[in-house]
Formats: structure tokens, C-alpha cells, sequence
């Protein structure tokens, strides 16, 4: 199981070095989840990139088109936040962050990211992670 969050998401779509080597640890018959949070928050790096001229207004809809088509299931936020509330406070991460940790620890799933932050978490709570930064 593979567990997306945003910034392994936007990396895959623009087929990166990073997002190359996310892919090539992505096995052919292996599932892959995020939560909905990485859609809103692929949203607002795609207009980001508009405004900054790096994209045009097409090729934001249709990175995230492929956005939404990437995983195979997306769980809702909604499903995940008593427990990231409540290890967000524990933990003194962002509750963000810590949705996508949740996610990955509920499914045993390696988590795809580039946040040093949530890699940090990742390593030193026992939960499986990949960064190409690493």
C-alpha cells in the first residue's frame, strides 16, 4: 500500500527527477490511497504555479484531472480526523501532516512524501515512508 500526500503527487504529474523516483518505487500491482485534503492542496499549488506563469490555466485541469485519477481510492478527511486530532496534539504536528500519517499507519502503507517534517514523524513513530530526498 501506497499512501500519497501532496507533494509526491504534484512531483509524479510533473514527472520530476523526485516524482521519477516515487514511480520507480511504485510496484505494478500495488495500491495506492491518499485522502481528499491532497486534492485541495494539489489545488492550490496548481494555481500557484498559473500565477507564477510556470502553467497555463488548461494545464492546471488537466494535471489535476490526473490528480484524482492517480490513486486508487481516496479516503475522506472526514474518516481521519478524530484520530489525526488528536495525534496532532500529541505529536505537535500539523494536523495536515498528521492525516497523512494516520492514513499510512491505518493501512500499514508506505507514505510518499517530500516534507521533511512528516518524514521525520514517519521515522520516528514507526511508520513506513519513502522520500527520494532522503
Amino acid at each position: 500500500m501506497i499512501v500519497l500526500d501532496c507533494s509526491a503527487i504534484i512531483e509524479i504529474l510533473r514527472n520530476t527527477e523526485d516524482g521519477k523516483s516515487f514511480q520507480a518505487l511504485m510496484h505494478k500491482d500495488e495500491k495506492v490511497i491518499t485522502c481528499d485534503l491532497a486534492l485541495a492542496e494539489v489545488s492550490s499549488v496548481l494555481r500557484k504555479l498559473v500565477r507564477k506563469g510556470e502553467i497555463d490555466h488548461h494545464e492546471a485541469v488537466i494535471y489535476y484531472q490526473n490528480a484524482v485519477s492517480l490513486p486508487d481510492q481516496i479516503v475522506p478527511l472526514a474518516d481521519l480526523q478524530p484520530e489525526a486530532l488528536h495525534e496532532s496534539i500529541r505529536l505537535d504536528h500539523s494536523v495536515y501532516n498528521v492525516s497523512y500519517f494516520v492514513l499510512a499507519r491505518r493501512t500499514a502503507g508506505a507514505l510518499f512524501t517530500l516534507d521533511m517534517k512528516l518524514v521525520d514523524l514517519c521515522l520516528h513513530n514507526g511508520v513506513s515512508y519513502a522520500c527520494p530526498l532522503d
